[in-house]
């Protein structure tokens, strides 16, 4: 085992600090990431930091180093930090008694279930599947895969057996891991039911493991199916983490695939460490003792990156929620802040939206003072609810940091660093430290210049990057690498203004185009956001018989509107101000809720058809959070002609 350097943290800690980072990075890349790869355990050094080729889509990091990722997750902490709270998990029913889990006891917990893996079969490279809800067992099984090289693919417990199947098969997983069923708000997911549909077209499935969370009666499949309690009660407690390549492969995370074959996208060992720990400290400016708390859930990347591995890595306390945030009541997630005394909060712009409409009367009953620094994830952020969440949750005295990444880059890419360098609403701000991002024009020349809108690429590689599909590397070149020669495209729309900060408009692939103008989306409901009656609004195109596309508005208000033809024409001017008059809506529809993912992803292909008069046929809606409220858009459609 080699201990490199005594100093774990990678925090910097002043502006002064940050500008130094960015100049090393420039300098010298490689002996930038290098200096970080040093604070880890390896029981082997690498001999190549880098090895690169954009025109092949093959990047390789550390290569010839050798690590288990558990080991710097768990043992390094256990002589000076074994007793700290590594996770606190709080329950979906506010009765139901929290469970706190030291790095001691975690340690034990993991090893205790690497063992029972390997008793059944698993070895380093087998693929286990894990769908579950978000309780202490998921991050141990996680872990526990981790330890005994075998790779984990989580599939988010919302998603229905055919999009499981559709995974389990496409990575071959040997094992799935599940529950008897998972509680969510008032109601409780079927989980076994749904994972015994799918295991009758999954072939590579050789047994499947079942914590009882719901006490739900569910059937039980001789020689297949086993308790995980039961299992836990025989297995010993010691278990030496299997020493893994830098390169090898930890984990295989599938994409919504809203659009096509779902991708598995492939995370391998070292450089994702690497990056997870050094993005966790620096953007959100963890400290020793912070209570941090990431409202996510494990099943989408920032779940992996910003519940488990950045925050365990970096020795942090890592908050779990069952829950929802309106359940009891939208107070929810505040209640927690105060009961907690949580200094470091990580939410989706959807929720922060939601709870905004809800009104301040179940903010401002709790003592949200312990906050520290907010952050948001997943989507850009409106202005309006941006200035909510900075006046009302932090009391403007707590950073926002907006940041930009994605399943593909493993971790935080574009954000400032909390209270070191400026923040500014709508704004992800700056590249971190290590990261060579950049935007380039329709023929990819980059475009140096401030005040530009262009293509978001990254030039240069950075650790914690996918590594390829699973099963499919040309398809993960044509994705991110086709584009633009020697780039990775982001698939994303970013302008820049004249301070130099990046701005995230939205997916290209959202770009409507409206009398021969390209019109991103993000940028009009933007705007639209910006009227007081507005919650949430989502613009799509349909065909229109002179602009070619017309612009399409659903929109979630505050309270019903009591004349839609102020309003429209109020959001109209707030369009023109903000974007042009070229973007004004074409028709409206007022609707109580959108089509969302469970990831909070609006699904737009849906609106689009809804739009264009289409509501047969509308594709697969299994992923959707609540599908009913598609029934109650076409209704409204139906009823408003």
């Amino acid at each position: 085992m080699l201990y490199l350097i005594k100093n774990l943290q990678m925090r910097i800690k002043s502006l002064e600090e940050y500008q130094i980072e960015k100049e090393n990075f420039e300098k010298k890349p490689e002996n930038f990431w290098e200096e970080k790869a040093k604070k880890f355990v390896w029981y082997r050094k690498w001999d190549e930091v880098l090895n690169w080729d954009f025109k092949s889509a093959n990047v390789e990091w550390f290569k010839g180093g050798k690590l288990n990722i558990t080991e710097n997750c768990l043992d390094r902490h256990l002589k000076n930090n074994g007793d700290r709270i590594a996770i606190k998990w709080i329950a979906n029913n506010p009765n139901e008694k929290n469970i706190e889990l030291s790095y001691k006891e975690l340690h034990l917990q993991v090893c205790k279930f690497s063992n029972v893996l390997k008793s059944k079969g698993i070895n380093k490279g087998d693929r286990v599947c894990l769908y579950m809800p978000m309780v202490p067992e998921l991050a141990i099984a996680v872990l526990a895969c981790a330890r005994i090289g075998a790779i984990h693919s989580v599939v988010f417990a919302g998603f229905s057996a055919k999009s499981l199947s559709d995974r389990i098969n496409d990575a071959t997983c040997k094992a799935l891991i599940t529950s008897d069923g998972g509680f969510r708000g008032d109601k409780i997911t079927p989980l076994k039911s749904i994972a015994d549909e799918a295991l009758r077209s999954t072939p590579s499935v050789e047994f499947c493991i079942v914590l009882e969370r719901t006490k739900s009666t569910i059937d039980m499949k001789d020689t297949r199916d086993f308790w995980w309690q039961d299992e836990m009660k025989n297995a010993t407690i010691n278990c030496n983490p299997e020493q893994m390549k830098s390169e090898d492969k930890l984990f295989i995370l599938y994409t919504s695939g809203s659009t096509g074959k779902p991708k598995g996208i492939v995370h391998t060992t070292a450089g994702y460490m690497i990056y997870t720990q050094y993005s966790f400290e620096n953007v959100f400016q963890y400290q020793e003792n912070d209570l941090y708390w990431c409202t996510a859930d494990i099943g989408w990347i920032t779940g992996h990156s910003y519940i488990i591995y950045g925050p365990l890595l970096a020795g942090a306390t890592t908050v779990m929620f069952e829950g929802v945030p309106t359940y009891p009541d939208a107070g929810r997630f505040w209640k927690i802040v105060e009961e907690n005394k949580i200094n470091i909060f990580y939410t989706a712009p959807t929720a922060i939206r939601a709870l905004e409409a809800k009104g301040n009367e179940y903010v401002r009953k709790y003592d949200l003072s312990s906050l520290k620094v907010l952050g948001t994830v997943g989507e850009p952020i409106n202005e309006d609810a941006w200035n909510w969440y900075y006046n009302e949750i932090g009391n403007k005295k707590c950073p926002i940091v907006d940041t930009w990444w994605q399943t593909e880059t493993g971790g935080i890419m574009i954000s400032n660093l909390a209270g070191i360098n400026k923040e500014k609403a709508t704004f992800a701000t700056l590249p971190l430290p290590g990261i060579k991002a950049c935007i380039v024009d329709d023929k990819g020349v980059e475009l140096e210049q401030n005040n530009i809108e262009g293509k978001l690429c990254v030039k240069y590689p950075w650790p914690s990057m996918a590594r390829t599909i699973y099963g499919d590397h040309q398809r993960y070149f044509n994705t991110y690498f086709s584009a633009f020669p020697g780039k990775y495209f982001s698939g994303d729309g970013c302008f820049k203004n004249d301070e130099g900060l990046f701005r995230i408009t939205g997916r290209v692939d959202d770009v409507i185009i409206v009398s021969g103008h390209n019109l991103g989306t993000a940028e009009i409901e933007s705007a639209i956001d910006e009227h007081q009656n507005v919650c949430e609004s989502a613009i799509v195109g349909y065909p229109h018989n002179i602009k070619g596309n017309g612009l399409f508005a659903f929109i979630i208000c505050h309270q019903k509107p009591k004349k839609e033809d102020e309003i429209n024409l109020e959001i109209n001017n707030l369009i023109t101000k903000h974007v042009g008059p070229i973007a004004k809506v074409d028709s409206f529809l007022y609707v109580d809720g959108l089509p969302k993912t469970r990831s909070g992803k609006i699904m737009r292909r849906i609106l689009r058809k809804i739009a264009s008069g289409i509501t047969e046929d509308l594709g697969d809606t299994s992923t959707l959070l609540d599908p009913a409220v598609v029934e109650r858009i076409i209704t409204e459609v139906k009823n408003n002609n």
